[in-house]
């Protein structure tokens, strides 16, 4: 597993996150090639808990958040450990981090304790909050972040009864792809310098930018020209419109998108009568009255039906998927995006391919999501440690070796 095939093949990546932000980061470091080392206290990162699971320890989430990925098991309480990992990273070009910077200078693994034994380490700590603001030593997690960057707030301007998270971890997902662009682009530069460095990436300033980048709108201005909020995308009647028989989701946007649909429906003078479709802002600005009309004429046939006019007129639709009916999806299946896996432990899985496709190297192959310290003596005999001083670590409990 210390070869590797893709364009991050030859770069070693230490991991030492939990949960989901982390490990979503270095799992598509891992999917475009990267030797990457997942370092797991005695307990194991906590996802491996969340089921459904065939047996302890291998849940379905951690599954599919750490395919590839090699296994090290280190109790960082002990000296001895310590001493271990700081060896294992000295042989890393990437070290990325979720645990709090003050508690990795105490165990002697933050950026400046690494890099100074090796400047061409490029170390990722992603952090809840940039570290020189009053919330820096403050905990995070997704909910707490969501709230904070106004989502919720969102949800109750759009219609909720209440203001919601949005049912996915948002906040991580996004958070981790900033930390691997951040990776990539320190890499990159390291190309150019020899020199590495330290990469902060902090979950509630990416979440700003993410919902501000929509919503700020005229609190851009000084003074303010509006409260905030982009009127389209807070409408009520922004959602999968009901048919006769299921659900539709249409996206009429431009005017030549609304005149074909008009006249697919057979009331093409009805662009040019109505004055809010006389441009993309007065639309915008009766966006609530035309979204509930256009849901009242979606009501009136099947969901079929729909698909086959639109479809003809080229307005961009789709079918609103259950989570069933999407694993089920003609096009993920023909592009192979689910394929078959026979996992050494956990039996026939279902995987997800890689989404980016790198044209010089086909698919980049995976091992198995791998037992907690399943490659423990491996990596650490990379590392530089004798035979002697593994089993020691083995023997005292300070390495876990697989179970």
């Amino acid at each position: 597993m210390t070869g590797g095939k893709g364009p991050l093949a030859g770069i070693r990546v230490l991991d030492m996150t939990t949960v989901l932000l982390g490990p979503y980061a270095t799992q598509l470091m891992a999917e475009m090639g990267a030797e990457v080392i997942k370092l797991e206290a005695p307990e194991g990162d906590v996802i491996r808990l969340i089921g459904p699971m065939r047996n302890q320890g291998m849940g379905c989430m951690y599954l599919t958040l750490n395919r590839g990925k090699r296994s090290l098991c280190l109790d960082l309480k002990r000296e001895e450990a310590r001493q271990a990992a700081r060896e294992v990273a000295r042989g890393c070009d990437v070290v990325v981090t979720n645990i709090r910077p003050a508690a990795m200078k105490r165990l002697g693994m933050d950026a400046a304790s690494l890099r100074a034994a090796d400047p061409r380490l490029v170390y990722a700590a992603i952090v809840g909050f940039g570290q020189a603001g009053p919330y820096g030593k403050l905990p995070a997690y997704d909910d707490l972040i969501q709230g904070l960057a106004a989502l919720p707030h969102l949800t109750q301007r759009q219609g909720s009864d209440t203001p919601r998270y949005t049912p996915l971890a948002l906040a991580d997902r996004v958070t981790g792809l900033h930390t691997l662009t951040a990776v990539l682009a320190a890499l990159v530069e390291r190309g150019r310098t020899g020199v590495g460095q330290e990469v902060e990436v902090p979950m509630f300033e990416v979440m700003a930018s993410l919902v501000l980048g929509d919503h700020l709108t005229g609190l851009t201005y000084d003074p303010p020209l509006d409260a905030g909020g982009y009127p389209r995308l807070l409408s009520r009647d922004r959602r999968p419109y009901a048919t006769k028989d299921g659900y539709l989701c249409a996206m009429i946007y431009n005017d030549a998108q609304w005149r074909r649909f008009f006249a697919a429906i057979g009331q093409p003078e009805r662009f040019d009568n109505d004055p809010r479709m006389a441009s993309h802002t007065t639309r915008t600005h009766h966006i609530d009255a035309i979204y509930a009309e256009l849901g009242e004429i979606l009501a009136t046939r099947t969901t079929a039906e729909w698909l086959e006019v639109l479809g003809q007129a080229d307005v961009p639709c789709a079918p609103a998927h259950t989570l069933e009916s999407l694993r089920a999806d003609p096009h993920l299946n023909a592009v192979g995006f689910f394929q078959e896996e026979q996992h050494p432990t956990e039996g026939r899985l279902v995987r997800m391919a890689a989404p980016v496709r790198f044209s010089a190297h086909g698919d980049i192959p995976r091992a198995p999501t791998r037992r907690l310290g399943e490659d423990g003596p491996d990596i650490l005999r990379e590392a530089g440690l004798d035979a002697a001083r593994i089993a020691a670590l083995a023997e005292s409990g300070a390495m876990v070796m697989p179970r």
